[in-house]
């Protein structure tokens, strides 16, 4: 069920669902919450991997900008994955919560703002999606997401992406960006492997679900 909740709102708003897991495994499956982390990152490299191929379907998927958004994310997601490891339990609780007070304001607020207009050519572009990937990297590595939201806004509101496609090249970022931090994870023991083969299965199918879905809303409702 929580695979399936988190998959579902991935697909729905081109996110990794990490948002949703965290909360549920520290709250439910009571782990600790470096493991809930570290997890929630392995889970999202499937979202990711059932978001890219739901929106390429709509076609709805820019593959250079995914590839520059994972590109710029790489290193900096295994250093906020080990930056993740090194901070106390009460410490990275507080940080989280801050994280999720911002990507709420964040979601919230991109009705009333207004889209800027990206200078002519593709250096600014391009600079923009390494820089975006990186800062959304390292917020993978450290809070266990997929950081589809700060993705997004960057795409859409400065690099002028429309919603849909934003929202399908962000997901396909996240699966390399997400699956070094994974392992950086997995390898410092923050993985709780006793979840996955029921995680993942509800993840790939509430990500196929939640992905057609958005396709039958008006963009400017997402």
């Amino acid at each position: 069920l929580i695979g399936l909740t988190a998959g579902l709102c991935g697909g729905l708003a081109g996110i990794g669902g990490g948002v949703v897991m965290i909360p549920l495994f520290t709250g439910i499956e009571k782990l600790g919450q470096h493991q809930a982390h570290g997890t929630s990152l392995v889970a999202l490299v499937f979202t990711g991997m059932m978001g890219a191929l739901t929106y390429a379907l709509h076609r709805n998927l820019d593959l250079m900008a995914a590839l520059l958004l994972a590109g710029g994310a790489l290193w900096p997601a295994r250093v906020g994955a080990k930056y993740c490891s090194g901070l106390p339990e009460r410490k990275l609780k507080r940080v989280f919560g801050l994280f999720l007070v911002f990507i709420s304001v964040l979601i919230m607020s991109k009705p009333y703002l207004t889209a800027a207009i990206p200078p002519p050519g593709c250096l600014f572009k391009t600079a923009l999606l390494l820089a975006t990937g990186a800062l959304t990297g390292f917020c993978s590595g450290l809070m266990g997401v997929g950081g589809g939201p700060i993705m997004i806004a960057g795409m859409v509101l400065l690099a002028g992406f429309d919603q849909y496609t934003a929202q399908g090249s962000a997901l396909l970022a996240m699966v390399p960006a997400g699956a070094v931090g994974a392992y950086t994870h997995w390898r410092l023991g923050n993985v709780e492997r006793r979840l996955l083969p029921m995680l993942i299965p509800g993840i790939l199918l509430g990500t196929f679900v939640g992905g057609t879905l958005a396709h039958f809303f008006m963009e400017w409702t997402l």
